[in-house]
């Protein structure tokens, strides 16, 4: 049986190391699982973007009958096992499903927190009986899913939680609040955390109906205005010992690894509105004319258009490359609690940097969205507004991006890959630039500024390998153009974060950018225009 220590591994990490990877990419994928992709896109654009300002609204009825409708698709619990009522899919095949259910943010969120975090933590570490119990409830769309996790005064330090739970005879007891609950005013389950009296932490499933489980108010949010968020009280619920979630003392795993793959699906939640963005700026630069001409004409705003085009393409080829090496993993688990535990954990620091760099991603697209609008952008009347609202959050939850860049690197050193790249040759200049800051830093006294910046170089170097081997399998002149342009953005981002390091070592390295095509830049905002958004689909 595997350790309950967190694996230190050669694998994780390893694409510090590799030259030329071979990936899995969004255009493999073909026949049966095209279709269902195409089927999620065809619903979001038919039976969510028409109504999203009554969803906004939280017009009582209208997200649960979505909800039923996509249950009724199977799409409640794609990922799910077959012999619970799930469609049994690889992760990446729901991931790419998701994202294309991700155009309006609302919608986006209710269903990931239902089909990933709301539920994964049953079916992967609760064992049979459980999963027996409330996956096929879950699966089918009859009922929602929820995870609580964060409270009043633990957000990023979520085991220093202050929700309790005791023994009592055949049951848990459990007090506390849970915050900034994510389908709270319509789910049946909440994947739940509690302290015991020794400090550990246990997991369980609560039901809404359980007594002494109350739904707070409604919270007045920024933006995913559609999606419910509340707070979930719990006053001496009894839980039954059944409900029990993985190993007394051990539910931290549960919730970290939830977190991890959490973190997988930000990706597709994040490209969906991106693709959104781009489509509507495409869109609106054809129309929109100044001085005579469309302002697609304008080399400023083309820039943007294919800027955000070739960030899009290297976060998507993150992405999948990372879903692909889960799957790997999970592949090789017997289905027991312990070694889906351990697969999960497996490639941690790729989802973290998934999680940062589509994030970041999305609000550059929803950004630039709004400024290629101009004033109307900045109003309600267009839809950019909605998205750029929307987007501001994902760099907040599933652990926020400053929490992510603290872990990338330190948990990197653990692993040991560090060590190892010292003995690997430069590939691409940010590669060099990460190897030279990384061995220097080993020794360090690193503060969280310069370990943020080693993170920000090896999640560069992660989305410029992914977007470059994509590019290679593909071959089209649009991929080969989306890498350049990519590569010359993220080669910029890379000097500053290399020369920050530098700095606070007091090393002399001067650092010289390689020059950029705007040949590509031009080649690929044609590209957006000619496609009316992003160009690959």
């Amino acid at each position: 049986m595997p350790s309950n220590e967190a694996p230190i591994n050669a694998e994780g990490g390893s694409f510090f190391l590799e030259s030329q990877p071979e990936i899995f990419v969004p255009e493999d994928f073909v026949g049966d699982e095209a279709l269902m992709i195409r089927t999620a896109s065809e619903f979001a654009i038919k039976e969510v973007a028409p109504i999203v300002e009554r969803l906004d609204k939280q017009e009582d009825g209208l997200m649960e009958n979505l909800f039923a409708k996509v249950g009724a698709l199977g799409f409640a619990g794609p990922e799910a096992p077959e012999v619970h009522g799930g469609l049994g899919l690889s992760k990446s095949l729901g991931t790419r499903m998701l994202e294309h259910l991700s155009l309006n943010g609302s919608f986006s969120t209710t269903i990931a927190v239902h089909m990933g975090i709301g539920q994964a933590p049953i079916y992967l570490w609760g064992g049979d009986q459980l999963s027996r119990k409330y996956i096929p409830k879950l699966a089918s769309g009859e009922w929602m899913s929820a995870y609580a996790l964060s409270e009043p005064n633990s957000g990023s330090d979520a085991l220093g939680m202050s929700t309790r739970v005791r023994s009592d005879g055949g049951n848990y007891i459990v007090d506390g609040t849970k915050m900034w609950i994510s389908n709270a005013k319509w789910a049946k389950t909440f994947v739940t955390f509690a302290k015991r009296d020794d400090g550990r932490i246990d997991a369980f499933v609560i039901e809404r109906d359980f007594p002494g489980v109350t739904i707070g108010p409604e919270e007045h949010k920024t933006g995913l205005k559609g999606s419910s968020t509340a707070r979930l009280i719990l006053d001496s619920v009894k839980v039954p010992k059944e409900n029990l979630i993985y190993q007394e003392g051990e539910g931290h795993r549960v919730a970290f690894n939830a977190l991890n793959l959490g973190r997988l699906k930000l990706g597709s939640m994040s490209l969906g509105p991106a693709r959104s963005a781009l489509h509507y700026s495409a869109k609106y630069a054809m129309e929109r004319k100044q001085f005579g001409c469309p302002i697609a004409e304008f080399g400023l705003i083309r820039q943007k258009l294919a800027n955000c085009a070739a960030l899009m393409f290297a976060a998507e080829s993150v992405l999948y490359r990372t879903t692909d090496l889960v799957d790997k993993a999970f592949s090789r688990s017997s289905g027991s609690p312990d070694e889906n535990r351990v697969a999960a954990e497996l490639f941690a620091v790729e989802c973290s940097a998934n999680k940062v760099f589509s994030t970041e991603v999305l609000a550059v697209c929803a950004d630039e969205a709004v400024q290629i609008h101009g004033g109307y952008g900045f109003t309600e009347e267009f839809p950019v507004a909605r998205i750029w609202r929307d987007a501001r959050v994902t760099r907040i939850y599933e652990g926020t991006n400053e929490i992510n860049r603290l872990f990338i690197f330190e948990r990197l050193l653990k692993q040991g890959v560090v060590e190892r790249l010292s003995s690997v040759a430069p590939i691409s200049f940010i590669h060099g630039l990460l190897r030279d800051a990384a061995c220097a830093s080993v020794s360090a006294d690193r503060s969280q500024q310069m370990s943020a910046a080693l993170s920000d170089l090896a999640i560069l170097f992660y989305a410029e390998s992914s977007a470059k081997a994509r590019a290679a399998k593909v071959g089209s002149a649009a991929a080969q153009a989306a890498a350049a342009v990519a590569t010359s953005i993220l080669e910029g981002r890379a000097a500053v974060a290399a020369a920050y390091v530098f700095g606070a070592l007091e090393m002399e390295q001067p650092i010289s950018l390689p020059p950029s095509n705007f040949r590509d830049s031009n080649l690929l905002a044609e590209c957006v225009l000619e496609s009316n958004g992003y160009f690959s689909k």
